[in-house]
């Protein structure tokens, strides 16, 4: 079922500016920009085809501007990879090979991938260079992955408190846990003791606010908590979490005035957070329902969010962006389109702003990869079974 949505009457969105008592601020005058944006009395339109364009040229060429994230070459392919897969785009066959060529390149001898080749092994990377070759889908790109290295590296970086190290002798945080366990999960390389301890650590990290931070005692954050709910999800330990008290965090996170969200309380509202934050939405909709509590409805206001992207993140020329004023690039793309999946779908209901071809297909909220490629990557990797340890061979 679709449901059409209208924009918002201008005067409505002015009304929503919030009131600087005479003490103007940096936020406040950013806010004025999107006061003084003009609304086309016709229904924003998803400019697909040039976000198409944009993206496919970036598989065959980077600019140079992109060399400061040479220690991030998987996340690029992911980043691209992904809203092509949201917009429809089928690649031709000897693009998806150079590119899982190129990934095998960046897997280390000692499992998991780097940034890139001849990098050390990361869980940023891995769960990036992962969730490119599952969207890819081939048998070449499933069995490029190294199952039994790829659990080993994940038990090197385990920690005895149940949390993750990005990478051995690196920083601790939420992020390592997440992205450890959604590698294990789609992979079928998860163990009760690579995830002892885990679900503990995680509810540690759930602040007074609501929010997850990136460690106990930190500040909650919209990558944070996606993190946290993802992780609790994946471990079927979702109850743990404070929802109500999640849930109000996160339906503040929305500015009334842009429609978008913000990443923590009192920040500007940033593209990239319409997944971050509106993704955690699909996750407590099913812990809700578990308890009883089904919504009927998005419990956002996915109107305002899909004006938001539309109308302020959108390049002419294609390709999305932060806020009005900031530069296009593949990140935003990557998160902006899947903020605007997620506030598409709701339940089996399209929610559209707009005509119905700016519709685009929905995405599976703990991997951000479509529900359907999910669903192929996990049945191909179970069938295969999980991987015994060197220890556990050796016992019997």
């Amino acid at each position: 079922m679709e449901k059409k949505l209208n924009l918002r009457n201008i005067l409505e969105i002015r009304r929503s500016k919030f009131r600087t008592e005479s003490c103007p601020t940096k936020s406040s005058e950013e806010q004025d920009l999107h006061v003084k944006l003009k609304v086309d009395s016709n229904l924003p339109e998803l400019l697909k085809e040039q976000h198409k364009k944009y993206l496919l040229d970036k598989i065959v060429y980077l600019p140079s501007v992109y060399e400061t994230l040479d220690a991030s070459r998987p996340w690029l392919c992911y980043w691209i990879l992904h809203p092509l897969s949201l917009l429809g785009v089928r690649l031709e066959d000897t693009h998806k090979s150079h590119v899982i060529k190129f990934l095998g390149k960046c897997q280390s001898p000692d499992g998991g991938f780097g940034g890139g080749p001849g990098q050390f092994p990361h869980l940023a990377a891995t769960y990036a260079a992962i969730n490119a070759l599952v969207i890819l889908g081939t048998e070449e790109a499933f069995n490029i992955i190294n199952r039994e290295k790829l659990q080993e590296f994940l038990f090197s970086v385990k920690q005895p408190d149940g949390s993750f190290a990005m990478h051995i002798g690196g920083e601790i945080d939420i992020r390592g846990v997440y992205c450890a366990l959604s590698v294990a999960s789609l992979t079928g390389v998860l163990t009760p003791d690579l995830c002892k301890g885990t679900a503990e650590w995680i509810v540690s990290c759930q602040t007074y606010e609501g929010g997850f931070a990136g460690c106990p005692g930190m500040e909650a954050h919209g990558g944070y908590a996606f993190c946290g709910l993802c992780a609790l999800v994946i471990l079927q330990k979702g109850h743990l979490v404070d929802q109500q008290a999640l849930l109000r965090w996160l339906v503040h996170r929305q500015m009334r005035l842009e429609g978008g969200f913000q990443g923590r309380t009192n920040k500007l509202v940033d593209g990239c957070y319409s997944f971050w934050q509106g993704g955690a939405f699909p996750l407590l909709y099913s812990l809700l329902a578990k308890g009883g509590n089904a919504p009927h409805d998005h419990l956002f206001d996915e109107r305002a969010l899909q004006e938001y992207l539309l109308i302020c993140c959108q390049n002419p020329l294609g390709g999305l962006l932060d806020k009005p004023g900031k530069m296009k690039d593949v990140f935003h793309t990557c998160y902006t389109l899947s903020g605007l999946s997620v506030a598409q779908h709701f339940l089996e209901e399209r929610h559209i702003l707009g005509p119905s071809r700016n519709g685009i297909a929905s995405t599976h909220p703990l991997y951000n990869i479509r529900p359907d490629i999910v669903r192929k990557a996990i049945l191909h990797y179970n069938d295969l079974g999980t991987p015994k340890r060197r220890d556990e061979t050796a016992n019997t």
